[in-house]
């Protein structure tokens, strides 16, 4: 149903007198020309390091544009002539991959150089997420400020919410712009207020500078206005910045639904709302290369520009388009993670050159660190440098392989033109009826076998060709192994060896008590839920307080049931307090308990109950850990019992009202 919006752009694969002309001609209008014409010597000054300064980096990232959302990758209904600019003066890529078909896990990506898992930032976190990107991770605006660089950001983060997680925190110098998604609001698709459901239990939607929320976004018309104050913020920061070498950081949070655009440009285009939108974006280009060009610093910048994933199609007229290729946004078919990329760079990346080489947005960061001397992170990261690409090595070829994760789960690899995708069950936009003017559709959740496809022959994954070519079966899946021992793979139950855990929200708590319980026997307990085992039932008596996330390995989840276990002491101990410490998580159905009653015995046979402790079920959207405690003094007993009663069924406040809630416990305190 997309192929009517897109057509195949000119390509651009170059002879090399082409390429000598064309270079010829870009020197001439650069004022370059004294400069030596040979392919070699034209071409090491970028890694040579013979430029008089080190080269700016404008990183401009668009939210959910799809492969064919750009003129010069068959965009049809509107122009974006500033980023076709971008490319006829630089290179344009035809095979390059976000790490993974989503928000969050593909901005870390970018900003780490590693493969989602590996940094454990999975999906789209949500205003609830007690997680973000860890600060022992180094980022591209770390590693550039270490190396001098004014480093800024400017529009979606969505790397975690708290301030311990916002881009101050993991070095950038300055920030303007939403936290997450711009569809995480208590609003619904037709601008009107929620009052019931998921989205009613969101926060009004922050708009921060530096740490601190200096509004909040409540109409989709103040929503129209933020691609023009993303750009002018960048624009600014280019201006302030000219004299030194800086890195901005433009990531729009446009084309995301709710699609916003301002006055300028609405009803500009032959598309619609969505072309409007990706019009505005385009003329935000144009306002950041003009900055450049009246600062002086054209020929000292190298600009790139990509998309974190591919189209959100259930939204139909509202979405974009993945030409040739399948599916969309949340899978791991071509059509999700492959991504528009340009990078413009005179002087060291040919003018009107194409790329068709694999690459991706985890080798942006070693690629940034080999032309600016930085160093690279001291931990694995998952990239490499494509500067050989960039300078046009006619033989370079630095990614041959690449690993389709998508929340954990290894879906697919790829070695070449050989892309292995492996049975799963996936979101699908075959066969529904996509939504329109800002409305969803519904997905398909197929579940599509193993198959092999050869991607130069067949970009579009219709033909499984498995059978003809056994061998490379084998070899592809070799490949899935490694990843999976070194990344995990929730497909397979693997554990990946390489997995560092996010950064987690402490709660502003200490974390670990000491009391008697800690070691103690822990005689029964209510079975644990496999989605949240924790670190076993051990960890009821460990002396350790989980975090804000309740999958950090320190809590235990219980749906739905009620909460019981009993621990021996090894001997009668005198008491003097004792409580259960709970978790409350309301977006996410996690309540604290109804109530809270302890029994204590001297033989575990005959039991005396302690005055029960209940606590009223009352709207809190703040995450919360409590203790819940209840005296014990002038006790003496050698056996502990703690029942914790859940909420069957959620109150009726609850947007989950009528479905069964859950209990998340760290730990039980004896004193």
């Amino acid at each position: 149903m997309w192929a009517a919006r897109w057509r195949p752009p000119r390509m651009w694969r170059l002879r090399l007198a082409d390429l000598m002309h064309s270079r010829r001609e870009f020197l001439r209008r650069s004022g370059a020309a004294g400069i030596a014409l040979g392919v070699p010597s034209w071409l090491t000054t970028c890694a040579s390091g013979t430029k008089a300064r080190l080269p700016n980096v404008v990183l401009i990232f668009a939210d959910d544009q799809g492969y064919a959302d750009l003129g010069v990758y068959g965009a049809v209904g509107f122009t974006t002539p500033n980023i076709d600019r971008l490319a006829a003066e630089g290179m344009r890529f035809s095979d390059f991959y976000a790490s993974e078909a989503v928000c969050s896990a593909s901005r870390a990506s970018l900003l780490t150089g590693c493969y989602a898992p590996r940094v454990s930032i999975l999906g789209a976190l949500s205003p609830g997420a007690q997680v973000g990107l860890n600060p022992a991770e180094t980022t591209i605006a770390e590693m550039l400020r270490s190396a001098g660089y004014a480093t800024g950001a400017f529009g979606k983060w969505h790397l975690g919410h708290g301030r311990e997680f916002l881009p101050l925190q993991h070095g950038f110098d300055e920030y303007f712009g939403l936290p997450y998604s711009n569809d995480m609001w208590p609003v619904d698709y037709d601008g009107v207020p929620v009052t019931e459901g998921n989205k009613s239990q969101y926060p009004p939607l922050p708009l921060i500078e530096g740490n601190e929320m200096i509004e909040t976004v409540d109409e989709l018309s103040d929503q129209d206005q933020l691609t023009t104050r993303y750009a002018e913020r960048a624009v600014d920061f280019i201006d302030r910045n000219a004299g030194r070498p800086f890195f901005a950081y433009l990531a729009n949070s446009m084309p995301h639904v709710p699609l916003g655009v301002s006055d300028k440009f609405r009803g500009h285009s032959e598309q619609g709302m969505y072309g409007d939108v990706i019009e505005e974006i385009d003329w935000s280009v144009g306002q950041v290369l003009s900055a450049l060009e009246r600062n002086g610093l054209e020929s000292d910048t190298l600009v790139i520009y990509t998309s974190d994933n591919g189209p959100w199609l259930n939204y139909g007229n509202h979405a974009g388009s993945t030409g040739p290729l399948r599916e969309g946004k949340g899978t791991a078919f071509e059509g999700g993670p492959r991504v528009p990329a340009i990078m413009r760079w005179p002087g060291c990346i040919a003018p009107g050159s194409e790329c068709g080489r694999m690459a991706s947005t985890i080798d942006i960061l070693p690629t940034l660190a080999a032309i600016t001397g930085a160093g690279v992170p001291e931990r694995t990261i998952d990239g490499v440098s494509i500067l050989s690409l960039l300078e046009g090595e006619p033989d370079a070829n630095p990614r041959n392989v690449f690993w389709f994760y998508y929340t954990a789960q290894l879906r697919a690899v790829r070695e070449g033109k050989w892309k292995r995708v492996f049975e799963h069950q996936t979101r699908s936009y075959v066969g529904v009826e996509p939504g329109t003017d800002g409305y969803p559709g519904p997905y398909a959740s197929p579940t599509v076998p193993a198959a092999l496809y050869d991607l130069e022959a067949d970009v579009g994954e219709t033909t499984d060709v498995s059978a003809e070519h056994p061998d490379v079966v084998i070899r592809l899946d070799e490949i899935a192994e490694t990843a999976r021992a070194t990344l995990g793979d929730r497909l397979t139950g693997r554990e990946g060896t390489g997995v560092r855990p996010p950064g987690r929200t402490s709660l502003g708590r200490a974390s670990a008590i000491d009391h008697i319980g800690v070691g103690a026997t822990l005689v029964s307990s209510t079975p644990l839920d496999p989605r949240y085992p924790g670190g076993g039932a051990e960890v009821l008596i460990d002396g350790r307080f989980g975090s804000g996330d309740f999958g950090d390995g320190l809590w235990l989840g219980f749906d739905g049931v009620d909460f019981e276990a009993t621990l021996d002491l090894g001997a009668p101990r005198a008491l003097t307090r004792l409580g259960l410490d709970c978790l409350q998580v309301q977006s996410a159905w996690v309540l604290l308990p109804r109530s809270v009653t302890f029994r204590l015995s001297d033989d575990g046979a005959k039991w005396r109950a302690l005055p029960t402790v209940t606590v009223a079920a009352e709207p809190a959207p703040e995450v919360i850990a409590r203790f819940i405690g209840v005296d014990a003094a002038g006790e003496t007993a050698r056996y502990v019992r703690v029942q914790a009663e859940n909420h069957e069924p959620l109150p009726e406040w609850h947007a989950g009202a009528g479905n069964t809630g859950w209990l998340f416990i760290d730990e039980i305190v004896v004193q």
